[in-house]
């Protein structure tokens, strides 16, 4: 591949995918700046092995898979220098699509829901948040985390449950 149509192919890429890829990297590091960090360390190792991509996964999912894999680089890291925990860390809403909230719930749920989400336990916020705000299948979310489409499926359910449990008295 020349380098020209490399560098035209990233450049579609971090259109195409960034703002989403972000959002993914924040469930992760709780942090926008952080998480806009990750997702340029993503484009990076996407720019250097854009030749290796074989085509066997959708390019959507290998982005996912990396940027998952750099999110939990950064948490390794980020304990190892500071020992802190990171629910010290501020909280910043995610600004997802205006059309899917206004479907489900009104803006104040819809906040309520998000902040339970990021209060569920790891392995269960990341496939509910790829299933209903990136409209991921079961099978492309096990691909992405690298597990079994049964295994997906009882953590969403789980996950489910525990965000019916967060959430209840909180919305009516």
């Amino acid at each position: 591949m020349k380098e020209y149509d490399k560098d035209q192919e990233l450049e579609e890429i971090m259109h195409a995918y960034g703002d989403e890829l972000v959002r993914l990297a924040y469930t992760y590091v709780k942090d926008a700046d952080t998480a806009k960090e990750v997702v340029q360390n993503v484009f990076v190792t996407v720019y250097s092995k854009l030749h290796t991509f074989r085509k066997e996964s959708s390019l959507k999912t290998w982005l996912y898979r990396i940027t998952i894999n750099k999110s939990k680089d950064y948490l390794k890291s980020w304990y190892v220098k500071n020992k802190e925990s990171l629910a010290s860390s501020h909280f910043e809403a995610l600004q997802l699509s205006p059309s899917a909230e206004s479907i489900v719930m009104n803006e104040q749920h819809a906040l309520q829901v998000r902040q339970a989400l990021f209060r569920l336990p790891k392995k269960y916020r990341t496939p509910v948040y790829l299933y209903y705000y990136e409209d991921f299948s079961v099978i492309e979310i096990a691909e992405i985390l690298r597990t079994s489409t049964n295994t997906i499926k009882t953590r969403l359910r789980r996950g489910r449950e525990k965000l019916k449990d967060l959430l209840q008295g909180v919305i009516e």
